[in-house]
């Protein structure tokens, strides 16, 4: 036990959402928010009235002087070079974040930072790509040291875009993929060459790390591309992800077979799971995290953090090393997620400290496959996002003109 604690005091943040990162040890739970919704993703409309809240625990109760940078990005996440920060923001960059507080009655201090988007110190103008970084005031904003960085998208209702999801696929039927059928049109865009002008993003249930790019539309005409019979839209199905919730220190909650204190942290040990071989239907969110208690007053400071218990009951599997993965682990194979393999149980285990709250998660091997851990059924609900990136003849930065969601339901 004191070597699992002696570890957990270097577990680095566990973030949500697309690509969040954090580089401080001292800092935990990074949540990119809209609308205060937090199952939703963290892309805003341009012209709606979205808010963007960016929130993070630094774990103790000394004031940190954080200060913030934002950064239009292209459709690669690269700096857009060619434009100016009056061109892309309203405001000043490297300002204090201002709104904090610290925990109450809680068995780990911890201080809560939040920024919050659009104010009126910062406002982003174009659509697109963003990457907001964290420094300590006293880094001198040295881009290697940030302490955390959080991605979000901004975009415009433009194109249009026709989806469908089929388990009917060019590799097999009903059994262990999903196919995405897609069709851009246009709409009031200038396109003269869709193959250079145009840039088409899919991924699966928010997934960065299984994103696909680079698509080439096999029809073509005057108002839009479509792509249909593209091997590179053909998705492993999965399964449904697991669960567990955290209500009450006191009291064990969904997916929690018990909770125990081992100072100086409370302990929860989750019901093992195990690969399927069937398939069934769970509604859960996908790999959501959502930050909750049974007070449900205060929750950003008035929740505890948790050492929780990973187990998946296995052979030793091939095919590379396990990971507990979800949106809230942040990399999509955060190396602090990844699992120990017990040869006397059969089982690979992972603890994590968390902060309470409802989780949804899968294990997943080192190449995003789930087939070993967790089985692919083709009547698994997932989520597909695509966007639609434009840079016009001559334009200095790639607009996001498109985004949509398509969800395969319930079966």
């Amino acid at each position: 036990m004191k070597q699992v604690l002696l570890l957990l005091l270097f577990l680095p943040c566990l973030t949500m959402a697309q690509v969040q990162r954090i580089y401080d040890e001292n800092v935990k739970t990074l949540t990119v928010v809209v609308d205060d919704d937090p199952t939703l993703p963290p892309i805003l409309s341009l012209r709606k009235r979205n808010t963007l809240s960016i929130e993070w625990d630094e774990m103790s109760h000394d004031y940190q002087r954080y200060v913030y940078h934002l950064q239009h990005c292209n459709a690669d996440w690269e700096p857009s070079d060619e434009i100016f920060e009056s061109d892309f923001m309203a405001g000043l960059n490297n300002q204090l974040v201002e709104e904090y507080e610290k925990s109450f009655n809680t068995t780990q201090i911890y201080t809560h930072y939040r920024l919050r988007l659009p104010s009126q110190q910062l406002r982003p103008l174009l659509s697109g790509n963003y990457c907001l970084q964290i420094f300590h005031e006293d880094d001198n904003m040295n881009e290697d040291t940030p302490v955390l960085e959080a991605q979000f998208c901004l975009y415009e209702s433009v194109a249009n875009i026709r989806t469908q999801v089929s388990s009917n696929t060019d590799v097999d039927f009903n059994r262990d993929h999903q196919q995405v059928t897609l069709a851009v049109g246009y709409g009031t865009l200038n396109v003269i060459d869709p193959q250079r002008e145009l840039k088409v993003v899919v991924f699966q249930n928010r997934r960065w790390d299984n994103r696909v790019t680079g698509l080439v539309p096999n029809i073509r005409n005057n108002a839009g591309i479509e792509f249909t019979h593209n091997k590179n839209l053909i998705f492993p199905a999965g399964s449904e992800f697991h669960r567990f919730e955290i209500l009450d220190i006191h009291r064990t909650a969904m997916g929690v077979e018990r909770i125990e204190w081992f100072d100086p942290y409370y302990h929860a040990t989750l019901f093992a799971d195990q690969p399927q071989h069937n398939y069934t239907f769970v509604k859960d969110q996908n790999g959501v995290f959502v930050l909750r208690s049974s007070d449900d007053e205060a929750d950003a400071i008035t929740a505890e953090y948790v050492v929780v218990h990973f187990f998946l009951q296995a052979p030793r599997l091939q095919g590379g090393d396990v990971y507990v993965c979800g949106l809230w682990t942040g990399e999509a194979f955060n190396p602090e997620c990844k699992m120990e393999y017990d040869e006397i149980h059969k089982q690979y285990h992972a603890s994590l400290l968390l902060k309470q709250g409802y989780y949804s998660y899968q294990y997943r091997q080192e190449d995003g496959a789930t087939a070993r851990t967790e089985g692919d059924f083709y009547q698994t609900e997932n989520e597909y996002s695509v966007l639609v990136y434009y840079r016009g003849q001559g334009a200095r930065y790639d607009r996001l003109v498109g985004y949509s969601v398509t969800n395969t339901g319930q079966p």
